[in-house]
């Protein structure tokens, strides 16, 4: 600890939910004389919701500030010195301090510190292709990055969009430009949209996108971006054929934001990410943590490391940290891969392993699926879903579900992360006393039936 103070030092870098989940909830448990908090920020906004802005940017939320849960100077008030566009720019993890420079000014300094909490996040990827920082090309990730395509949208004449990628942020923004009227194309690398389902369950929602008049370009391979004579991006191309474009989206996804880390010579994973403990705390450094979109977490269904950003995780990562930091006791155990999207109001569920992620851990398994509806078939507006489950030969260990669906399907998705997460078998869900009405469900939940028809595979199998 560095003696010169009365009071110990933590410094946050990255004002948004890891960072400043860690610096309030370590206020809560110490006061400004027992702890200064100095944490800062590169942008203009702090402790938002990153996965509302498809919902901003296609009209669904009208005002920005509804994304944000706390603002600067709410932060402020509670005795937290939050410093915005201020980036670090280099860690000194023996000297225990970081260096700073004012985006507005340029000055640089040093920060000292005793506690340290690493949350800078994640970055959208940008793949090194000509065209690539166009004007008009826009990567999706900070209010900022959403405010700037928003002004592109509203200032640009033209009407052809087109989104690089299929995944989470790329299927979203794909329906946020639908619902701002603009004519949309999907080019995705893949053999179908959403990666993170198994490609029989992606083609369902390939299907539904189609539906609503975005054109779909699977197994297609961006490899520049044209532009006109004033810089303004106008096609996208592949080695197939070109898609003229007005604006351009990447949703190709992101990558651990550690750069700052490596140079520091801090412990990473194969991801890229921070590797920490189940305290938060980097590894083999007693006074510095790591959250959110930064770090590595560990899969408790395959027992590997892996990197899932999303917010639910940055906001326990932060609570965990600030615990700690504030001098309480907390831990994060892991995740089991649990995540939900729609397209319009296609609901698109998953949470555990995919097909691919079990062979590649060398589990032998069992899949099975299901057509059920949300409700009982007789009642009104019953809609139907698909449920995919994966479940280890032998043992019957609940290994995954996939569920794409209307309304009702996507949430029910926690009632198999619930059993991924209590290690149950899917013989044992099939006994699960689930609530029932007509107007909720048929009498044998669709995912109590995908569990009874997944046990009876192992069964036969055994």
């Amino acid at each position: 600890m560095n003696m010169s103070r009365t009071r110990e030092r933590l410094v946050v870098i990255g004002g948004d939910a890891a960072g400043m989940s860690a610096a309030s909830q370590a206020r809560r448990l110490k006061s400004p004389d027992e702890l200064e908090i100095v944490a800062f920020e590169r942008g203009h906004f702090t402790s938002y919701s990153a996965c509302g802005i498809p919902y901003w940017v296609g009209g669904d939320v009208t005002d920005r500030d509804e994304l944000i849960a706390r603002t600067p100077e709410e932060h402020r008030a509670r005795g937290i010195d939050l410093r915005l566009r201020t980036e670090v720019t280099e860690l000194d993890p023996d000297g225990q301090r970081v260096r700073t420079r004012d985006l507005e000014s340029g000055e640089e300094s040093w920060t000292s510190y005793d506690k340290l909490v690493i949350a800078t996040g994640a970055r959208p990827i940008r793949p090194d292709m000509p065209g690539v920082d166009a004007a008009g090309v826009h990567g999706v990730q900070t209010l900022d990055d959403g405010q700037a395509l928003l002004d592109t949208l509203e200032g640009t004449r033209g009407r052809r969009a087109v989104v690089v990628g299929a995944g989470y942020i790329g299927v979203e923004m794909a329906e946020a430009l639908i619902n701002r009227g603009y004519e949309v194309t999907v080019v995705n690398r893949g053999s179908e949209p959403m990666s993170t389902l198994d490609p029989d369950m992606g083609r369902l929602v390939h299907d539904a996108m189609e539906g609503l008049g975005i054109t779909m370009v699977n197994d297609a391979e961006v490899t520049k971006i044209l532009t006109g004579e004033d810089g303004w991006v106008r096609a996208v191309v592949t080695q197939e054929r070109e898609f003229p474009a007005d604006v351009v989206v990447l949703g190709i996804g992101v990558r651990p934001e550690t750069a700052l880390a490596k140079a520091a010579g801090l412990p990473l994973g194969p991801h890229g990410g921070l590797l920490t403990d189940r305290s938060m705390r980097v590894r083999g450094h007693e006074d510095i943590w790591s959250g959110g979109d930064c770090v590595e977490v560990l899969d408790l269904v395959s027992g590997q490391e892996r990197h899932i950003p999303l917010g639910t995780h940055a906001n326990k990562h932060g609570q965990v940290i600030g615990t700690n930091v504030g001098g309480g006791y907390a831990t994060f155990p892991g995740v089991v891969g649990t995540a939900v999207s729609k397209v319009c109001d296609l609901e698109i569920a998953r949470t555990g392993l995919r097909e691919k992620d079990a062979h590649r851990v060398g589990l032998r398994f069992e899949a099975v699926t299901i057509e059920s509806t949300s409700r009982a078939g007789y009642y009104p507006n019953a809609s139907a879903m698909t449920v995919k489950m994966l479940a280890e030969q032998r043992t019957g260990r609940l290994l995954g579900v996939q569920i794409v669906g209307r309304e009702g399907a996507g949430k029910r998705v926690d009632i198999a992360a619930v059993a991924l997460t209590a290690g149950m078998t899917v013989e044992q869900m099939t006994a699960l006393d689930l609530g029932y009405a007509p107007p909720f469900s048929p009498v044998w939940d669709p995912v109590l039936v995908a569990a009874r028809k997944a046990a009876a595979k192992v069964r036969g199998s055994s």
